[in-house]
């Protein structure tokens, strides 16, 4: 069942009944504004006389842009629970948490107006230092501390099942892994790259997909964020001390295969750096947005086995995390290029691709395109970011 649903205009009167959801912001003199550009919720950010802000986020009981396709208002329970976890886990990785309205079904958080998008970022051609390092430290201390690495087997039982969220994962596996590799209405692509369109519908692709959502449908790992793209990651102003990239709209938590958050990054890394090439930017841009994958992972593996020796169980031996490492490597590749694959191919496409003329946009697409077929299949001989650098090149060499 819906419940009510906010406005700007009685956003005030709402934090005058809910101080502890005000973040310190003063109703009697804020100034509200709805600044959700997403499908699934409202998004209010209220500052007062005095600069104090605070965001309100309420999800909607259906897609913005198809009021019949219901979607359940529940959801946002996964999201604070989410953030409670990030908190525990990885102090300062998102933004700050104020509380959940369970009636409302609406959380407050944190305003980081003042940050950027990351993607508007990228897509400008800035370098934001330090941001692809931040995610990968993240991304495993969330890990570590939700997994049986760092918590006991009850508490991560207790965990996967206090975090169902069945209906946004229905989304994703939709979305991510079947409806970009067949015919479906949600499928649009300039003809140009028709060909590498169908390239990612023969038997090798199919194979590599059918495995890789196995895994996202079975493998409970620990707390992920769900849908770890650059357009839910907020970055610093030039200048900022400390952890300059944070996550956010963690809607899609749930646990699952911990590779897949770092796929959502490198993905969106590939559509990036596609982008840069085809507006042709600036050399040193170029290199570093080359250079994220590596940059992610290798703070990710230094923080992983920093955590290592906390392990909970000792029946993990040090060779066991060399298997691990190297397995979760692998599949984060492949989520990469299903990941990529899905952001030009299916529903829900990306303003890297979109917002590039018809001859920028083709070249984007096709050689992004290109490359995360090789991803996928390729993904068990790819030894690590540098070979996967390299590989890129050559797939996106290849393209026309």
């Amino acid at each position: 069942m819906s419940v009510e649903l906010l406005e700007a205009a009685t956003v005030p009167a709402y934090l005058t009944a809910h101080p502890d959801l005000a973040g310190g912001v003063d109703p009697a003199t804020a100034q509200v504004r709805e600044v959700g550009d997403g499908n699934l919720n409202l998004v209010f950010i209220a500052e007062d006389a005095a600069g104090a802000s605070v965001v309100l986020k309420q999800s909607l009981p259906y897609v913005r842009t198809d009021h019949s396709w219901a979607v359940p208002q529940d959801r946002i329970f996964a999201e604070a629970r989410g953030y409670e976890a990030a908190a525990r886990t990885s102090p300062g990785s998102t933004p700050r948490f104020f509380g959940l309205d369970v009636d409302r079904r609406l959380i407050a958080i944190e305003d980081l107006s003042a940050w950027a998008v990351w993607r508007s970022a990228l897509n400008e051609g800035r370098i934001t230092p330090g941001a692809g390092a931040d995610l990968g430290r993240y991304v495993a201390r969330l890990a570590f501390g939700t997994s049986a690495f760092g918590a006991s087997a009850a508490e991560v039982r207790a965990g996967a099942a206090g975090a169902l969220n069945i209906e946004l994962c229905r989304i994703t596996e939709d979305l991510v892994f079947t409806e970009p590799f067949r015919d479906h209405e949600h499928n649009g692509w300039d003809e140009a790259v028709t060909p590498a369109v169908l390239a990612l519908r023969d038997d090798a692709v199919l194979a590599e997909v059918a495995e890789l959502k196995w895994r996202f449908l079975t493998a409970a790992e620990g707390r992920i964020h769900g849908d770890l793209h650059t357009g839910s990651v907020f970055v610093a102003p030039s200048g900022t001390d400390g952890i300059v990239a944070k996550a956010f709209d963690l809607e899609f938590g749930v646990y699952g295969p911990i590779a897949f958050d770092l796929g959502a990054l490198f993905g969106n890394f590939l559509l990036a750096g596609s982008r840069a090439a085809a507006l042709d930017h600036a050399p040193e841009f170029r290199d570093w947005v080359a250079g994220l994958i590596g940059e992610t992972w290798d703070a990710f593996e230094a923080e992983f086995r920093h955590l290592w020796p906390q392990r909970v169980d000792p029946a993990f031996t040090d060779a066991f995390l060399e298997s691990w490492l190297t397995e979760t490597w692998h599949r984060a590749v492949g989520f990469g290029g299903i990941k990529a694959a899905r952001r030009i191919v299916g529903w829900a496409k990306v303003s890297d691709i979109q917002t590039l003329d018809e001859e920028a946009r083709v070249q984007a697409a096709g050689s992004a395109l290109t490359a995360a077929r090789g991803w996928i299949t390729e993904r068990h001989g790819i030894a690590d970011p540098a070979a996967l650098a390299a590989f890129t090149r050559e797939a996106v060499a290849s393209w026309r």
